[in-house]
């Protein structure tokens, strides 16, 4: 689009949440709010600034590259926008403002919004939606495209009630129109704020035209005041995403027991069973397989795997044809080369598992390396803590490891050793060599018949 520039007005605490947090710090659909409106904004501009106030070094944080204007009072939406006076000083294009907490908003409503406010010639536009309850809401006063007034829900006679056409506090400006009428703005109201709605008055007042643009989703429009209302936000977000992704060629066997983020990329053919929970920025391949109560977050998920039951897989990154759980832990960047099984109850932490290796029951690989074609036995410990220091353990390809045996770090299987059943292993084991750690076992023949006989005559029994 032509030059246009953006203004997020994200200063307000956010008091019906009664949270510690900025209302546009809370998250839904997998990211704090501004960053989804951030979102839909830059694709129309590139010069975006954020208007923050409460909790500014908090948004400063997650936004690190963002443009800042300081409102160090919360004293109204239009003392919001006249603090944003100096950096748009000069500049003589359109001004989109917008709520930080409506994340349900698309590019490209806004993009039609900005063009039906550059057709029309209007020096101001405001962005309204049609909705089943409009109570609360400021209601749009309007004839044909053009908007008349804008009555808040406390000044509105019987009649304007009856009107369920909403102002969603989304507008365009003619910059200069804008902020000139902001000087004629007062706080003669109950809470003593500047209110820009007022500006919609005085630009009327001035005979210069206000379009009214209609969305075609009321829900985009929707801000949010209270945890309700941010629930049920979050929860249209994952529908979204979730219709979004069933277009696109993916199975959802229940929507409404599924939680997806926003950001999270899913191949066609991949089957996700109820109660799936998938977060961040994960990235899931062609016909993957997802079993009920797995969670997934941040991480990379090649084609052809199958996850199975109650698995939990953090900040780590799988091959194709991997198979894990059920009831398998993967975390901190372990990583699972192709062809390789992970089973039930198997943690993994911080290793990686090389092409065909097996771990398939009740192990912890912590700290390891480990090659291909490794057979992982039941009960298998990688000892990595010594209490003060974490120490890697390294497992060259083909090796077998017995089950019930503890390798204490640092140490390391040559290729193609075996190491018995039940072994503690302290020292390296060289290749094609079988390592035995253990007590000989001794057979004491008769020994349970002689102790039934001492505990039956014991002296002092009668």
């Amino acid at each position: 689009m032509r030059e246009l520039r953006v203004l997020i007005l994200a200063a307000g605490k956010g008091t019906r949440m009664k949270s510690r947090k900025a209302k546009v710090l809370h998250h839904a659909g997998g990211a704090p709010l501004i960053h989804h409106v951030l979102a839909a904004a830059q694709k129309l501009s590139p010069d975006v600034w954020i208007v923050a106030g409460h909790q500014a070094e908090k948004l400063r944080e997650i936004l690190p590259d963002g443009k800042f204007v300081l409102q160090n009072e919360q004293l109204g939406t239009g003392h919001a926008v006249m603090q944003a006076r100096e950096p748009f000083d000069g500049y003589t294009g359109d001004l989109l403002i917008l709520p930080g907490d409506v994340p349900l908003i698309s590019a490209e409503t806004l993009q039609h919004f900005v063009r039906f406010h550059r057709d029309g010639g209007y020096s101001a536009s405001v962005l309204s939606a049609d909705v089943g309850n409009p109570a609360g809401y400021g209601r749009i006063v309007r004839r044909g495209d053009e908007v008349s007034a804008i009555v808040e829900h406390q000044d509105a006679t019987p009649e304007i009630l009856q009107i369920s056409e909403i102002n969603s506090s989304i507008y365009v400006f003619h910059a200069p129109a804008l902020f000139e009428a902001l000087t004629k703005v007062r706080n003669a109201n109950a809470q003593l704020e500047y209110y820009l709605t007022d500006v919609i008055g005085i630009l009327e007042a001035q005979q210069k035209k206000v379009g009214g643009f209609k969305a075609a989703q009321s829900e985009e429009v929707l801000g949010i005041n209270t945890r309700k209302e941010l629930v049920a936000i979050d929860r249209a977000m994952r529908r979204r995403k979730c219709d979004q992704l069933m277009a696109d060629g993916v199975t959802i066997v229940d929507p409404e027991s599924t939680f997806i983020d926003a950001a999270v990329e899913i191949g066609p053919d991949t089957v996700i069973h109820p109660s799936v929970q998938i977060y961040g920025r994960t990235v899931i391949g062609d016909d993957v397989t997802i079993h009920s109560f797995s969670r997934i977050s941040n991480s990379k998920i090649g084609s052809n795997v199958s996850i199975l039951d109650g698995s939990v897989v953090v900040d780590s990154t799988l091959g194709n044809d991997v198979s894990v759980g059920p009831y398998a832990h993967l975390r901190m960047h372990t990583k699972l080369e192709d062809g390789v099984k992970v089973g039930n109850f198997v943690e993994i932490k911080k290793s990686t598992l090389g092409e065909g290796t097996k771990a398939m029951h009740l192990a912890y690989l912590g700290d390891a390396t480990i090659g291909k074609k490794v057979n992982i036995g039941a009960g298998t410990i990688t000892c990595n803590y010594d209490g003060v220091n974490k120490h890697p353990t390294i497992i060259e390809d083909g090796v077998f490891i017995g089950s019930d045996s503890q390798l204490v770090a640092p140490v390391r299987i040559g290729r193609d050793a075996y190491v018995g059943a039940g072994s503690s292993i302290t020292e390296d084991v060289p290749s094609e060599s079988l390592a035995v750690a253990r007590g000989r076992q001794v057979n004491k023949v008769g020994w349970v018949r002689d102790r039934k006989k001492k505990e039956k005559f014991q002296p002092g029994q009668s």
